[in-house]
């Protein structure tokens, strides 16, 4: 296994051409949030935005648009309620905060039906799935799974240790042609052929919100043209190491995931 390492990311990041546009980092859809969970939303869409991409629509109930335009003025909306061409974004995320309820399973299933690009699958998502396993068989190729470990083990079967987990996320990845990032307090991101162990983060982002606005990042390098692996490894080196520089700041107590947001460009600069 392979230590994620600074000059690893400095190998896959690629430099903002100065002479690009809004339309060349890509168009980003985020499927997120619900009546009790915008927050989720809110922050997966600043975590993408603060990433690079170029545009970014979200896709939201009527009844919680006013939560996106207030928060997120850089952010477009699409209604639920409405039907959507989705192959027109260059990524889609589905997850953080959508619940766990037929509408959002029906959901899932026709994003899973009618995006052929890959997808990134997170947090309610992920359980979805695991109530609905036939719909792992069609998934688009080089999709990314984002489970913290109780997510993992819903999906895949409970495991008795770290090594049978990371085998088993190997095994996964590679029988579904995607990409695993079982977040932990070393994440691990396979693509089943290759493993690495990122370096970089602290307890700090122990608390609710760091998994949506990873989720973010990642969807935010996919749009921008990175392969899925690359997109995976650069989303979870600079989320932790945004995480570290926020230290100068705070303490692993009192951080927020949304000081952590606001640190990336910090991070970014680092690996420059």
């Amino acid at each position: 296994m392979n230590k994620l390492i600074l000059n690893t990311i400095q190998t896959i990041y690629k430099r903002r051409n100065p002479n690009s546009h809004k339309g060349t980092h890509g168009h980003a859809l985020i499927i997120s949030g619900s009546e009790t969970k915008m927050g989720a939303a809110i922050i997966c869409s600043k975590a993408c935005l603060r990433s690079g991409v170029g545009l970014l629509t979200v896709f939201v109930p009527e009844k919680e648009k006013n939560s996106i335009f207030v928060s997120i003025p850089e952010a477009m909306i699409v209604l639920r309620e409405n039907q959507v061409d989705f192959n027109k974004y260059d990524s889609i995320a589905i997850g953080p905060g959508i619940g766990i309820t037929k509408d959002s399973e029906a959901l899932l299933e026709k994003i899973i039906t009618n995006y052929s690009n890959p997808i990134v699958f997170d947090a309610d998502a992920i359980t979805l799935l695991s109530e609905n396993k036939d719909l792992l068989n069609k998934i688009p190729k080089k999709s990314i799974f984002t489970p913290h470990i109780k997510e993992f083990d819903r999906l895949f079967g409970v495991k008795n240790s770290v090594e049978e987990r990371i085998e088993t996320t190997k095994q996964k990845a590679k029988e579904l042609d995607c990409v695993i990032v079982l977040k932990s307090h070393q994440t691990i991101i396979t693509d089943g052929k290759q493993v690495v162990q990122n370096t970089t983060g602290n307890s700090g982002l122990a608390k609710g919100g760091s998994g949506d606005a990873l989720t973010g990042m990642i969807t935010s390098f996919l749009a921008q043209g990175y392969e899925p692996f690359h997109a995976a490894q650069l989303g979870v080196f600079i989320h932790g190491l945004a995480a570290d520089l926020t230290l100068e700041q705070q303490s692993e107590e009192s951080m927020l995931i949304t000081d952590v947001i606001e640190n990336f460009g910090l991070a970014f600069k680092k690996i420059q």
